[in-house]
């Protein structure tokens, strides 16, 4: 091949925005693929369905075509676990605040509806390494937001190998990829469920470890392997131990993922989808008999991960806070605020206590405050109650 008939392979191939220059029956031919993907085909490694958030399109697209919606924002974050209640809530906080956003999601609790418009969706489980570092070779993340969980405490109780290996394991894999492809900074999504039945409240960070049901031993383990990574290979951590969320965006446009919870049980009351609900326990050493939870509003919670971002490289490496308000309500609390405030009658029947649940948690987030700056804005029970109601009146 002479230098003219050269020279007009690269301009096409540059027309084309890159190539590959393969020999096909002994003839030059322009192959028009990154080499990322040239590996691919080399390995057998199959596509993954991709598809991105847009409110004109659900069509499924490329890596490199997606790219392109993607320009000139303060930074690439990806959301595992972002169909779900709270990784939503946080992809949506995420893009408003001028980040790139991939969300990473196997759809097994969450839902596709839930991926905020502008973000880029993913299909796919962590348990596919492959998938991870295909994912992490295309995208140049700045962070990673690691919601992606098991997080029923009576289902884990049950079947305890799958909260170790969906909430240990693959968290284990995330931050080897994490490690492989430089991606030095994780926000963690843990759980107030680490601290068991405590004889002090409020609950802070310091208190000790003693997990009474397999998914808060599950966390507990997570949180050990980020710490070591975070000491031996050069990742910074914020650790988030939720208490109990609830709520909803004001526009009540996230779809439920978690029907056990308190104030998803009373709202399907409210509604009609249910005739009463039922209170685990009326014999707890509590004013009333029954459980007391800090109840924190999911926008609290996903604004605080912005915080987080913003101070991630301050400070020591591998940090821990509660998100709690610093008060509880009682299981009866709740449904009598929420009778009074929707002017419902809301029905109850007495069961059992479930296994694994501790009497009362409620945290002290002063170390939120005053190490990230965080102040609670919206998890009164008032704001809570009506929240809810606005996501389960558009849920019917």
């Amino acid at each position: 091949m002479d230098n003219s008939n050269l020279q007009e392979l690269i301009s096409e191939t540059e027309k084309r925005g890159g190539g590959l220059i393969l020999n096909f029956q002994d003839k030059p031919a322009v192959v028009v693929l990154t080499v990322d993907r040239y590996n691919q085909l080399l390995n057998q490694i199959q596509p993954k369905t991709m598809a991105i958030a847009e409110e004109a399109s659900q069509e499924t697209l490329s890596f490199e075509e997606t790219d392109k919606f993607f320009a000139g924002t303060k930074g690439k974050v990806l959301v595992t676990g972002g169909a779900g209640f709270i990784g939503s809530h946080a992809a949506k906080e995420l893009l408003l605040a001028g980040f790139e956003v991939v969300v990473l999601d196997n759809l097994s609790a969450g839902k596709r509806q839930n991926v905020p418009q502008g973000a880029k969706f993913i299909e796919g489980d962590l348990l596919d390494t492959a998938l991870l570092r295909d994912i992490f070779a295309q995208e140049k993340f700045n962070s990673v937001l690691h919601f992606a969980a098991s997080i029923e405490v009576e289902e884990s109780v049950r079947e305890p190998e799958r909260y170790f290996e969906n909430n240990v394991l693959n968290t284990a894999k995330l931050l080897s990829v994490m490690s492989e492809y430089k991606v030095k900074n994780i926000v963690f999504s843990s759980t107030c469920a680490l601290y068991g039945q405590q004889k002090v409240m409020p609950i802070n960070e310091a208190a000790s470890i003693a997990p009474v049901n397999p998914y808060g031993y599950s966390k507990f383990l997570a949180e050990k392997i980020i710490k070591y990574y975070c000491e031996f290979a050069g990742l910074r951590a914020v650790v988030f131990r939720y208490f109990n969320a609830c709520g909803c965006n004001f526009e009540g446009d996230v779809v439920p993922t978690h029907k056990t919870h308190l104030f998803a049980n009373v709202m399907d009351v409210a509604v009609g989808k249910k005739q009463g609900i039922t209170v685990f326990g009326r014999d707890y050493e509590t004013f009333d008999g029954t459980c007391i939870r800090d109840y924190v509003h999911v926008l609290d919670i996903a604004k605080a991960h912005l915080a987080a971002l913003e101070k991630i490289d301050e400070g020591e490496k591998f940090r821990v806070y509660n998100i709690g308000t610093g008060k509880g309500s009682s299981v009866l609390e709740v449904i009598t605020k929420t009778a009074e405030l929707l002017n419902k009658i809301i029905p109850m029947e007495n069961g059992d206590r479930r296994a694994g649940d501790p009497p009362v948690l409620i945290a002290d987030n002063t170390k939120l405050k005053n190490e990230l700056g965080y102040i609670l804005e919206y998890s009164d029970l008032d704001t809570i109650i009506a929240t809810s109601w606005k996501q389960a009146q558009n849920n019917l």
